[in-house]
């Protein structure tokens, strides 16, 4: 076991953990917070994803000890059900989700590709969410949802 220092979501949290545990098993099982999904635990489906430093990051395939004082963005970091961020209320808006599962590592992919290119293009945004699996056949919606959240941020300058 280590003492592993982590910042959360903008909060500095120190776990005592094995520091091969995967970060995702650090995030849910230590720290309490249930955006991200176990889906795969390969590294594969999208799930699990969460920002690291503003890249997307599957947080089933890296150790919690490569991640030690970096900066993590879970999807509760973006906004919570009484105050959305422009991103999952445009998801909400397009009724993007079916069962949910997949919508974690699809709201933080597309959180850090709009990051990176506020003004995609429809082609762009499935380029970037082309490795998050979802099974319910939601990704019409999904990309709808993404164009929303582009619009909007460059209308409003909102993150």
């Amino acid at each position: 076991m280590s003492r592993i220092s982590l910042l959360v979501n903008g909060k500095t949290r120190v776990v005592d953990v094995d520091p091969e545990t995967p970060l995702l098993y650090v995030l849910r099982d230590n720290l309490e917070l249930n955006g991200p999904k176990f889906g795969c635990g390969l590294s594969q489906c999208g799930a699990c994803t969460v920002i690291v430093e503003g890249r997307s990051v599957r947080s089933c395939g890296v150790p919690v000890s490569a991640m030690q004082n970096r900066s993590i963005t879970t999807l509760e970091g973006l906004g919570s059900s009484t105050h959305p961020n422009y991103l999952q209320k445009a998801f909400i808006e397009e009724q993007a989700a079916q069962c949910g599962y997949c919508i974690n590592g699809m709201i933080m992919t597309a959180k850090a590709f709009l990051d990176k290119n506020a003004n995609p293009s429809e082609t762009e945004i499935k380029e970037a969410l082309n490795n998050n699996l979802c099974r319910c056949g939601t990704h019409l919606r999904i990309v709808r949802a993404v164009k929303r959240a582009a619009h909007e941020k460059v209308q409003t300058g909102k993150v």
